[in-house]
């Protein structure tokens, strides 16, 4: 049995499941290949669950933690709304290709349409096909103004600090 859920992080399995899930993702050559700190571990769900702009959606297979989706409210300075930012996603390496990815990206598109959101976004690796596809069949594409200047590009500055390392 599959159910798609939006966490309540006050719920210790709820938390339980959240951290389980993004340290496996973050040992995932896409995620990194380094293990959630102690720091995260700890800190994560209290954090999340401060945040107002924060969703939390996870996937249970028979009552296990099989994948996760971390989505952040944003806004479209362009179209005057709210936009959600699926931030992470995940399944856990047992249940893919079960269709899990398009039953979370569904669940955040319901979240974004209750919101008022004008769209969903989100960034991939070049060499993620597996999730490109994925996201190409749910209709995710490349995101550009005009064809001329190209397609956006996702870009970062580290700030670290003793909290991050």
């Amino acid at each position: 049995m599959i159910d798609i859920v939006e966490a309540d992080l006050s719920l210790s399995a709820h938390g339980e499941a959240l951290i389980k899930l993004m340290d496996l993702y973050a040992l995932d050559p896409m995620g990194g290949g380094k293990g959630l700190s102690s720091y995260v571990k700890a800190n994560l769900p209290t954090e999340l669950a401060k945040r107002k702009s924060a969703h939390v959606i996870l996937a249970f297979v028979d009552e296990q933690p099989a994948g996760l989706m971390v989505c952040f409210e944003g806004f479209s300075t362009f179209a005057c709304k709210p936009l959600l930012n699926i931030h992470d996603l995940m399944v856990a390496l047992p249940y893919r290709g079960k269709g899990l990815s398009k039953l979370l990206l569904r669940k955040a598109e319901e979240i974004a349409r209750h919101l008022g959101c004008c769209k969903l976004t989100l960034e991939v690796l070049e060499g993620n096909q597996v999730a490109q596809s994925a996201y190409k069949a749910c209709g995710f594409s490349g995101y550009e103004l005009n064809p001329q200047m190209g397609k956006a590009l996702f870009w970062e500055k580290k700030l670290e600090d003793e909290c991050s390392k």
